[in-house]
Formats: structure tokens, sequence, C-alpha cells
């Protein structure tokens, strides 16, 4: 445990990935619950993101991937327009083989012990079913059920914000903001991007699809026979005369063996921390590769989660959702007007919002 803390003590008050406000370790014997709240900013309001529940390889690894995630959603939150810092969980564990009511409940004791600074959400690994059973033991726990009054799978709203982010690529880098005739490869699709390539579908697209998992291949495929399925993710980015790619899988898709070899010009997806380290942003604005920031496209389900706290009305946000259009072409021009990537435009605009809110 001595790395492992020497590693959370170095990134929270040496690192540039640092500066969150509260990491809380959390465990509860009785049920195997080992988990990570980080909360990054409450600057804009109370820290808002979801809880991952992940078999990582060490201890330190998950602490990495909570205080990554949660510097994220402040980020995300901010460019969403939301009164919301940004804030993840993660628990430590394969949930196919340690989940339980009794985690989820002693999970979310731990939630409401921090009074409503962490709103937890779903993520990876976790559903609207966990949360109606987290929300037994936290009032801050969205993403319920719509028969526990919340809004159901944020899935739906997260594919939309992605496909606006896609039109917008389009009409930056084609002059239309329209996918019809263009070749696009989606990495994972499971709950967001199944609903993806309906979107996709509908506009005209052609459709590459790789997961790796097969029932989620048929699941597209049996459907629509005109969709084809690749081998795997370094296939799919290899396909030649491929417009855009999607990654909507796990984060580090955009990586120092990925970038060289993509042949994509667009890459807009629903993962989160696509790009694997800093500078891969630059990498793929020097080979041509528009870059749209994956914390901006696929911002729908936090607006939809964020909803649910004033009395959820799909509708509303939606119109919230359909914005990311707008937000994501006004990222684009301050890049070009900045002379700098998309990504480091996004990071600006968010981290301006942030600070005229601790000037408040």
């Amino acid at each position: 445990m001595t790395d492992v803390t020497d590693g959370v003590l170095h990134t929270l008050f040496h690192s540039d990935q640092g500066g969150h406000e509260q990491v809380v370790l959390c465990q509860d014997r009785a049920s195997g619950l080992k988990a990570v709240i980080a909360i990054h900013s409450t600057a804009l309001g109370p820290a808002l993101g979801g809880t991952r529940f992940y078999p990582y390889a060490t201890e330190e690894a998950a602490v990495a991937d909570a205080l990554n995630l949660a510097r994220g959603m402040s980020y995300k939150n901010a460019m969403a327009g939301l009164d919301h810092g940004g804030g993840k969980a993660v628990i430590i564990g394969d949930p196919d083989k340690i989940k339980s009511e009794e985690l989820l409940l002693a999970y979310g004791r731990f939630v409401a012990s921090l009074g409503g600074r962490y709103v937890t959400a779903c993520d990876v690994g976790t559903y609207v079913a966990d949360m109606d059973v987290i929300a037994r033991e936290s009032r801050w726990t969205t993403g319920r059920s719509p028969e526990h009054g919340g809004a159901g799978d944020s899935s739906v709203l997260t594919a939309f914000g992605v496909f606006q982010g896609m039109r917008a690529s389009a009409q930056h880098l084609w002059g239309e903001a329209s996918l019809r005739g263009r070749k696009v490869g989606v990495a994972g699709v499971g709950k967001v991007g199944h609903i993806l390539v309906e979107h996709l579908l509908k506009d005209g697209a052609e459709v590459v699809i790789t997961d790796v998992r097969e029932d989620s291949l048929l699941r597209i495929t049996s459907k629509h026979p005109e969709v084809t399925a690749v081998a795997d993710t370094e296939t799919l980015i290899r396909t030649e005369g491929l417009d855009v790619y999607a990654p909507c899988a796990l984060g580090g898709a955009l990586n120092d063996d990925t970038v060289p070899v993509l042949t994509a010009k667009v890459v807009c997806g629903a993962a989160n921390n696509q790009l694997a380290h800093p500078g891969v942003e630059k990498d793929l604005a020097d080979r041509g590769i528009l870059y749209a920031p994956d914390y901006v496209v696929n911002a729908g389900g936090v607006i939809q989660v964020a909803d649910e706290l004033h009395g959820f009305d799909f509708d509303r946000c939606k119109a919230k959702a359909s914005k990311i259009f707008d937000t994501t072409l006004a990222i684009f021009a301050r890049a070009k007007q900045d002379g700098i990537p998309p990504a480091a435009a996004a990071d600006r605009i968010a981290e301006q919002r942030i600070a005229e809110a601790r000037g408040r």
C-alpha cells in the first residue's frame, strides 16, 4: 500500500494532472467493497460523475483512473454548461463476480457520507438497476429507473450527443453537417455504440464495427446486414477509405501505436480519455486528423443525469444535448484562432469557465 499512497500523493500535490479537492478511499470488508471516490472540483457546483466497476490490475491503477476520470468530468460538465463540478468513483473488482446488493448499499453509504459534494451515476460496469440500489442509501444518486424517480439509461442521449459532434466535424471538414456517403468505423457497440450506429445508418453513412463481444456485433449485423463487422480495432483503424473513427469502448484508444496508422480524417467517439497521454492531440493535428474532444461530444449522458436532479424532462435534455453541435464548432473555431489542437482549445474554454466560477 505504501507505493499506492505515494503515487496518490504525488499525483495530487505535485502533478499537472492533480489539483483534486478530495479523494476518498472506501472499504467494507463484509461485502468486499473497495472503492475510490475522487472529487476534482466543486467550483461550478456539486461534483457529478459516474461509478465505474472494473477489475483493475492494481489498486494504484484504480486510483489513477479515478483521478483522471474526475478531472475529465470537471471539463465535461463545464463545456456542457452545467452547474456541476467534476467527480468520479471506481469500484475495484469484476462486477460479474463480486457485485451484490450488500456491496452496492455499502458503497451508497460512502457516497451519502459526502453530504452532496459528489453525485453519482452509471458508468462502465454499473447500470440503472445498480443506481436504484445505491439510491436506497444515498439520495445523491442519478441514472435511476423511471420507477424509482429517475430518467433511466443515459446511453440514448450520450449517443445522440456524439452524433451531433460528428455532424459538426463533418460541417467543419467537408462543409456539410451530414455523414451521408461517409464511411464510419465504430469500435465498441455496447450501451452507447449500438445506438450511435442507428443514428449513422439513418443519416446514410456506411458503417463498419468491431467489438470484443460477439453478441454485441450480432445484435447489429442481424438487424442491419449492410453493416460490416471486422475482427478487431487494429483492423478497423486501418480500414481503407475510412472517413470517421468513433472509439466507443475504454480509454487510451489514441496512442503512439494507433495514431500513425489511422486512415480516418475525423476522430469522434463516446469513450472517455481517448488520448493516451499529453502530446497525442498534436500528433493527430500533425497528421491532419480532426479530433472532436471526447468529453465535449459524449456529454449527452451527464446532461441527462444532471437534469434528473431537478425533475427529468427528456425533450429539455435533448435540446441541451443538441447544443453539442454548436459547442464542437466553437472549439474548432477557437483551435484555428489560437493555432492549437481542438483538445487544447476545449481545455482553455473549460478552464476559463471554472476560473470565472472560482472568482465569483
